[in-house]
């Protein structure tokens, strides 16, 4: 067993990213941030859609059309494939813990899968 708490250093001067399982589908994440922001030129872009839980902290999402999302611990959202977003702000007196699930579209996940079985088979 394991715990979302252990292993987390003291010190962090930069953000902290642990996968904690994956598969061809899905990456589950635990991300610990102190005072951490993303580069304000700088957007996240991804390809999977991103399912974000804080756990611990406080933060602020900014997105590229320019509407945010104060988070506070227990607040989660799903962020689809391609919004760009960014990190304008977590707590920087104390960490701030993410839970983050990326995964694929049903139509992606099926595409895939069979695209899988067609390989093993």
């Amino acid at each position: 067993m394991n715990n979302l708490f252990d292993e987390i250093p003291d010190s962090l001067p930069t953000e902290l990213i642990s996968v904690l399982t994956r598969n061809r589908f899905v990456r589950i994440e635990r991300i610990v941030s102190l005072g951490h922001t993303s580069p304000e030129t700088s957007w996240y872009d991804q390809e999977q859609h991103e399912w974000v839980l804080l756990i611990q902290g406080a933060a602020t999402l900014l997105f590229e059309d320019g509407h945010s999302v104060d988070l506070r611990a227990g607040d989660y959202l799903l962020i689809p494939a391609h919004q760009k977003h960014r990190v304008a702000w977590t707590t920087p007196e104390a960490k701030t813990i993410w839970l983050a699930v990326f995964f694929d579209s049903d139509q992606e996940f099926q595409s895939k899968g069979r695209q899988s079985w067609m390989q093993q088979n």
